[in-house]
């Protein structure tokens, strides 16, 4: 048995940051930390974007940043301005190798490359247990339990949000592609923020277009919808959109497909005094748009003070009146998901983006939330309103 203070399980951007922020903070030096992955090296696996009023603290492992963005609908396209707001890119692997070059200058932090079978709560803290296999399916080598006084894990319960129908789950899923063109096609100063000018197919889908340099861009083929498509589905989307662009001379340099859940259930049932759920599974994606890096940013600032006032992680969970905005969104979406272009082309034709973003990243005031609201058609926000409400 072996003990710990701490043990994350699992170090991507949640549990990695999480690490991060205890070794700079000298609170955690005389703290044992066992991180737990199944691997080490995840390179460039995901590429995350935010907006930001600013400097910022991640600047430094930027790819690159946009000053203006475009909104594209049938009923309303605009090149919008959002300075002083910045949209931001940074890929994953200089976000993993700048964090890890912090983290393992540190003695008191260990790292085990194993597997998790388990974790559960004791009577003065957490169990974890781990096991090594001949092969990746292959019989067990050797099993380790690890005691420690809190776990944080990211390692998403599925069944626990999938199987239950109090709370609408919509999927944000996408497929990517990285291109670089034989021509100069893409303005590098302005991030394609949402094209719905795509067939809507009875879902909400759009065209997302990050350029890094006028040959290069990101393109992705997103859908805010329940039910996932076969990969040659998103593929040929994107194919159409860059015919319809007149753009044909390239070649594919990276691609990339994920999925993220877009739900309010509530994620903070499933803490106890020891164990916090974290990132995604800990319901810290937004639930009305998907994104997760910022609010991780956040919350793993606000977890590391935490920790040095209080020991029941059940209290670290704060209820907002964005968890109730975005519930009545998500409903409307998931019982009209064909509506979701009319609703964001609504929003951005008549409210301020800069208001957009202060709302939702969960800074804006009553005033500032009742601009967002009467920016949308009523109709279906009223209905899932009192459907709520009794």
């Amino acid at each position: 048995m072996t003990n710990y203070d701490y043990i994350i399980l699992g170090a991507g951007a949640s549990g990695l940051m999480l690490a991060y922020r205890m070794a700079l903070d000298e609170f955690f030096d005389d703290k044992s930390i066992l991180i737990i992955d199944k691997e080490t090296q995840k390179g460039n696996d995901r590429t995350w974007c935010f907006w930001e009023n600013g400097i910022g603290e991640w600047d430094g492992i930027l790819t690159k940043t946009w000053s203006k963005i475009y909104f594209g609908s049938d009923n309303f396209k605009r090149e919008i301005n959002i300075l002083p707001y910045q949209y931001k890119m940074i890929r994953s692997k200089d976000f993993y190798n700048s964090l890890w070059d912090i983290v393992c200058k540190k003695s008191n932090f260990t790292f085990q490359l194993t597997n998790i079978t388990s974790f559960q709560e004791t009577k003065s803290g957490a169990e974890v247990v781990t096991v090594e296999r001949e092969g990746i399916t292959g019989p067990i080598l050797k099993e380790t339990k690890y005691q420690c006084k809190k776990v944080f894990t990211s390692l998403s319960n599925f069944e626990a949000f999938n199987f239950q129908e109090k709370y609408p789950v919509i999927n944000q899923h996408f497929l990517g592609w990285f291109i670089k063109t034989e021509d100069a096609v893409f303005d590098d100063t302005t991030a394609t923020f949402m094209d719905f000018t795509v067939p809507q197919k009875g879902n909400t889908r759009f065209m997302y277009v990050l350029p890094l340099d006028t040959k290069t861009a990101l393109i992705e083929y997103t859908l805010f919808s329940k039910n996932l498509l076969s990969r040659s589905d998103y593929e040929a989307a994107i194919k159409q959109y860059l015919t319809e662009k007149g753009i044909n001379n390239y070649r594919i340099i990276e691609s990339e497909i994920g999925s993220i859940p877009m739900t309010s259930y509530k994620f903070s049932q499933l803490n106890t005094k020891h164990i916090l759920n974290i990132g995604t599974a800990g319901g810290w994606t937004k639930a009305s748009t998907g994104y997760t890096f910022r609010n991780t940013s956040k919350n793993t600032r606000a977890l590391v003070e935490f920790l040095k006032t209080d020991n029941d992680l059940r209290k670290f969970h704060k209820k907002s009146k964005f968890w109730f905005y975005d519930l009545i969104f998500l409903d409307v979406l998931a019982n009209h998901n064909e509506e979701g272009a009319v609703l964001f082309a609504s929003m951005f034709k008549k409210a301020d983006v800069k208001t957009i973003f202060k709302f939702l990243d969960e800074e804006s005031t009553i005033y500032e939330d009742l601009r967002i609201i009467l920016s949308v058609p009523p109709k279906r926000f009223i209905q899932s309103f009192f459907k709520r409400l009794f």
